[in-house]
């Protein structure tokens, strides 16, 4: 096995990390990341493989789970109740009890409201031009997640702030300075929505959180611990992937010139599909193997982790032609951004709904639209989104 060295946190690698996913592809399926001390996968087949395949999973075995500092506390505490973070029988159990809730009718059901929303949201932009980042691409799914969980809008820019600094938690650039920001962040929202759930207990509504608590199956229901996490997660990545998909869209359209019958009532869905493979918002995610277990020749122990690339298998040549380039005509074919198998992201088809409801607008209501300057990603590995997006128009 090749082993590689490239820092996560260099500038050119966070600008364009395609040209490490190259060199990694092109030295095997799996290869070791120095910096990250750890093995990854880098094609399509191999990722999709270790998503679906049940001996690796999203949970440390405890054996081998590290010990958690109490400083860290606040924020650990939330993730041992996340359904991203577990597998087997309790996975299944809080996955069962949130789609119960988080229904495709209820996702559906959003779409005029976001229809007006991006409507109103560039009535109100400034004349000229803006940071289409701040004033459009964030707005839009973090207002939306609002609503469907009936929590008060007026409280999206704490949401914004707390959900910010919680995922710098995952970053390769964490330091103590970020990790004490994560854990006030986690204590704040933690009493938010400990206040927000006993409020919706005694005043049920027609939003997420009251069926989230109505939520039951074979007897049993969410627990409050269960409660407010699920919340935050679904704050959390119900906004994050969708910021920076919804941001790297639209930098992707104009940089390339994109015809408008790309977002039409025909193309608009594989213009979406497209956008996502071509530039993904998360660029790795990993397993641990439950088992012994031979991946690609290399064979993996019980507790061993493995990095997917994301970014790299959605770029590769063996599952695409010309992985390199944007053809939103290309024809659809299933690519990881979401995920795959049981941790597939139930935020997904939310996400798809607000891209195919705010690219269409954007470009139809704005047809002048233009880069000012050139978009900068941000420092933010192993997430991968725009720091700012100046348009003028």
């Amino acid at each position: 096995m090749k082993h590689l060295s490239q820092s996560p946190t260099d500038p050119d690698f966070v600008q364009n990390p395609y040209p490490f996913y190259d060199r990694a592809r092109a030295a095997g399926p799996l290869v070791f990341w120095k910096e990250y001390d750890l093995i990854c996968a880098t094609s399509y087949a191999v990722v999709m493989m270790l998503f679906k395949d049940r001996r690796f999973g999203r949970e440390c075995p405890p054996e081998f789970a590290p010990e958690i500092p109490d400083r860290l506390r606040p924020f650990y505490d939330i993730e041992a109740h996340s359904m991203l973070e577990l597998d087997g029988p309790r996975h299944k159990r809080l996955r069962s009890l949130v789609l119960r809730a988080f229904t495709s009718r209820r996702i559906a059901a959003m779409g005029p409201e976001i229809e007006a929303l991006c409507h109103q949201l560039i009535d109100d932009l400034p004349a000229g031009g803006c940071d289409l980042l701040e004033a459009y691409c964030t707005r839009v799914p973090v207002v939306v997640i609002c609503r469907l969980l009936g929590v008060p809008e007026a409280m999206a820019d704490d949401l914004l702030r707390w959900s910010n600094a919680m995922v710098s938690m995952y970053q390769a650039r964490r330091t103590r300075e970020i990790e004490d920001a994560a854990m006030q962040a986690a204590t704040d929202f933690r009493n938010f929505m400990i206040s927000y759930i006993d409020q919706r207990r005694n005043e049920p509504g027609d939003d997420l959180i009251t069926s989230l608590i109505e939520a039951e199956e074979g007897g049993e229901k969410l627990s409050t611990d269960e409660l407010i996490t699920t919340c935050i997660l679904l704050l959390n990545a119900g906004h994050e992937a969708t910021v920076h998909s919804l941001g790297i869209a639209v930098k992707t359209l104009l940089e390339q010139n994109t015809p408008r019958e790309a977002l039409s009532d025909e193309g608009i869905d594989g213009t979406i599909e497209e956008s996502l493979r071509f530039d993904p918002p998360l660029h790795m995610f990993t397993r641990y193997a439950y088992e012994e277990v031979e991946v690609a020749g290399h064979t993996f122990k019980r507790g061993d982790q493995v990095a997917l690339l994301l970014g790299a298998a959605n770029r590769d040549p063996d599952k695409w032609d010309d992985p390199e380039v944007f053809n939103p005509a290309r024809p659809v074919t299933t690519n990881v951004a979401f995920g795959s198998g049981v941790h597939f992201c139930v935020g997904a088809p939310l996400a798809r709904l607000e891209m195919k409801i705010a690219l269409p607008i954007l470009f139809e209501r704005l047809p002048n639209l233009r880069l000012d300057g050139a978009p900068q990603y941000g420092d933010v590995y192993h997430f991968h989104g725009l720091s700012g997006l100046r348009v003028r128009y």
